[in-house]
């Protein structure tokens, strides 16, 4: 997923939620009360109204939530990363406490009025009280921000971890994953004021599933896979390792909070969730990181060959076309004065030219292979000028795009029609046509066919230049091209639609 994916998802998950707690508050204002405040008010002898001390500010607190989080994440956060702007975002940022501290405050002098009597004055009262605004507005910038560095941590580990496809590095980004969905969770539980018990066994069931998933991950399944066991010996191995975690995770959540309840809430959800999700989590990880690891040696051994094959080919076209083009110019030199052969050479030079610099490279601009195909175009042009039956029409359209092909791609249907498609003693014709639209190369190749004498030597050899370019259009453009090839008694037609960079 990249990163505007993951943002439109955060940007769409994180709305769903706010208007699902507005659409939860307002459903609660018909007449119905907030118990656990009406009993507080009640017991400090003051009127409770679920209206104007508790449904406004708690909105007013989930919106500076909600649109805290949209700046944080989406703007502040990633500016400051890459230190654009670093001052004004710092300002911005330092705004949002601010502000924020004080709707929360303001909103905590409604929902917490009952307190106000246990206080010596009013002015120590509101003191303490936008003190815990304060704090509450600390927190919720310092998790939003840990969420939003953690989220470009991970991104920052995916990105390299192909490049370093260490066991350490896969860890850590495994790591830093489990530790993203334990930040987001806690917010949640955090900005809906829920128990600190929640939070406490949300905090030791999530950092024991992290553990046993990575320890699963790089150390049990290696072994029980090398050992051919099967998933319900792992299942049984998790579940063993759950219950000597179960017992210290507990111990630690009734020190930490001092209620012995605690003990048994951490075991009752920590058992299952390591069962139900880590041991089926971590199966499917690592079965699905072997088929990857497998596929991937085998596309490597497939590229090895692939290239080895392309060297061959191009190895193939340089000679077999230097040889034809040398024949023509011994034919016109025959025929012609030096001006003209001096022309061919000319063209031939430019050829050789491209050939020694630009046939080496992988790609180059479409425009240098359209140049090289007019100059061997011309050639042949030299060698059929004085036969009036040989008629050679192109519709070679001028590229002024920066449009990047495979060099020598183009050739092999062009001296294909003229070896199969001209004969000195009988009419002969070649059409064609090149033609670009936005990133897309349609070539066509008309030409006439003759049978060759029972004396020429090429009679009996089918060629290399066509299956070459097959192989090569295969190679290079798989799902890119599509190459149609019509032959008849009289004629041969090519056609090559061809998707460019």
């Amino acid at each position: 997923m990249n990163i505007k994916d993951l943002q439109k998802v955060e940007f769409w998950v994180s709305t769903a939620l706010y208007v699902l707690v507005v659409i939860l508050l307002i459903s609660g204002a018909d007449g119905r009360i907030n118990n656990d405040n009406y009993y507080q008010f009640r017991g400090a002898d003051l009127e409770y109204s679920y209206f104007s001390n508790y449904l406004v500010p708690e909105l007013f607190r989930f919106t500076i939530l909600y649109l805290s989080f949209l700046a944080i994440n989406f703007s502040i956060i990633p500016a400051l990363i890459n230190k654009k702007n670093v001052v004004a975002n710092s300002f911005f940022l330092a705004g949002i406490f601010v502000f924020g501290g004080l709707v929360f405050s303001i909103c905590k002098t409604y929902t917490d009025a009952y307190l106000l009597d246990e206080y010596d004055d009013l002015q120590h009262a509101y003191n303490r009280i936008f003190f815990k605004g304060y704090i509450y507005s600390m927190w919720s910038i310092v998790i939003i921000s840990s969420y939003a560095l953690l989220k470009t941590f991970i991104k920052h580990l995916s990105e390299n971890k192909y490049k370093d496809a260490s066991e350490n590095t896969l860890a850590k980004v495994d790591m830093s994953f489990g530790l993203a969905f334990w930040f987001v969770g806690l917010l949640l539980w955090i900005s809906t004021n829920s128990a600190i018990e929640i939070s406490v066994c949300w905090t030791l069931v999530i950092f024991s599933s992290i553990g046993i998933v990575i320890y699963s991950i790089y150390n049990l399944l290696p072994e029980n896979f090398a050992k051919g066991k099967p998933f319900k010996v792992y299942f049984w191995q998790v579940f063993f390792i759950s219950i000597l975690l179960a017992v210290p995770l507990g111990l630690i959540s009734t020190l930490f909070i001092w209620r012995v309840e605690t003990f048994f809430i951490v075991f009752l959800f920590h058992l299952p969730t390591q069962l139900i999700i880590s041991a089926p989590l971590s199966w499917y990880i690592y079965k699905r990181r072997l088929a990857n690891r497998t596929e991937i040696k085998t596309l490597k051994t497939e590229l090895g060959k692939s290239d080895a094959s392309l060297s061959f080919l191009q190895s193939q076209i340089n000679p077999h076309f230097l040889f034809n083009a040398l024949n023509t110019l011994f034919g016109t030199a025959l025929q012609e004065n030096a001006e003209r052969t001096g022309e061919g050479i000319q063209k031939l030079g430019d050829m050789m030219r491209f050939m020694l610099h630009e046939n080496m490279q992988d790609k180059i601009s479409l425009t240098r292979e359209v140049e090289y195909l007019s100059n061997y175009i011309d050639l042949q042009k030299l060698r059929t000028s004085r036969s009036a039956d040989i008629k050679i029409e192109t519709q070679i359209d001028e590229q002024l795009n920066n449009l990047q092909i495979t060099p020598m791609l183009l050739i092999p249907f062009v001296e294909n029609a003229f070896k199969h498609g001209i004969s000195l003693q009988q009419p002969s014709h070649i059409k064609i046509t090149l033609q670009t639209k936005e990133q897309t190369l349609y070539f066509d190749v008309h030409n006439s066919i003759h049978l060759k004498a029972d004396n020429d030597p090429e009679k009996l050899k089918s060629g290399i230049g066509l299956e070459n370019v097959k192989q090569r259009l295969a190679l290079l453009y798989f799902g890119k091209h599509e190459l149609i090839i019509r032959e008849s008694a009289k004629e041969f037609f090519i056609h090559l639609t061809l998707q460019l960079d």
